[in-house]
């Protein structure tokens, strides 16, 4: 028989939601939109001030694909989704690149996301730049990626780099991973 110093208490599952999921929530997340749909599982507006579906660092992983170019405030937003994080936490956003014509073709977007804008919200990046005045108190470090056009996939990575740089639509959607520091 088992003593009580021998017994491991058994991990909780890892909480993983999928915010602003719509139709389209990841497997083993709990969906949160402002719309019921059959993959919701939370209706909650995102644009609210303070999220009562989740607790301070309660969650271990966030997905977002194609929200947070709709919310009315980013700055918030990212504040809510850091405090909820937990430190370490992930956060994957996947939203179209600022130069695609997916970015500018829905009249329901709000703002233009690039890999730039993720820079406001790493606490160091503030600091050295001077600007620490502003509202911001997240603390995100982030790496991302491109989806590129097909048309651009197999050309040399010089090639491509260069049509990042100076053409549209070459990259059709930015995926960002986000860690709460």
């Amino acid at each position: 028989m088992a003593t009580k110093a021998q017994k491991t208490k058994e991990q909780p599952a890892p909480v993983r939601i999928d915010l602003g999921c719509g139709n389209n929530k990841r497997e083993g997340f709990t969906g949160v939109d402002l719309i019921k749909t059959d993959a919701v599982d939370i209706v909650f507006d995102l644009d609210r001030p303070k999220w009562t579906f989740a607790k301070d660092n309660s969650v271990d992983e966030i997905h977002c694909s194609h929200f947070i170019e709709h919310t009315a405030d980013l700055i918030a937003f990212m504040g809510e989704c850091h405090r909820i994080l937990k430190p370490g936490g992930q956060m994957v956003v996947i939203a179209p690149y600022y130069t695609s014509i997916r970015c500018w073709q829905d009249p329901t977007h709000k703002r233009a996301i690039s890999e730039h804008t993720f820079l406001y919200f790493n606490r160091q990046w503030r600091e050295m730049n001077g600007l620490t005045h502003y509202p911001i108190d997240t603390d995100f470090d982030f790496n991302f990626n491109y989806f590129l056009d097909p048309a651009w996939a197999a050309r040399s990575d010089e090639a491509k780099a260069f049509a990042i740089k100076h053409y549209w639509n070459v990259v059709s959607d930015i995926q960002v991973a986000l860690t709460k520091r």
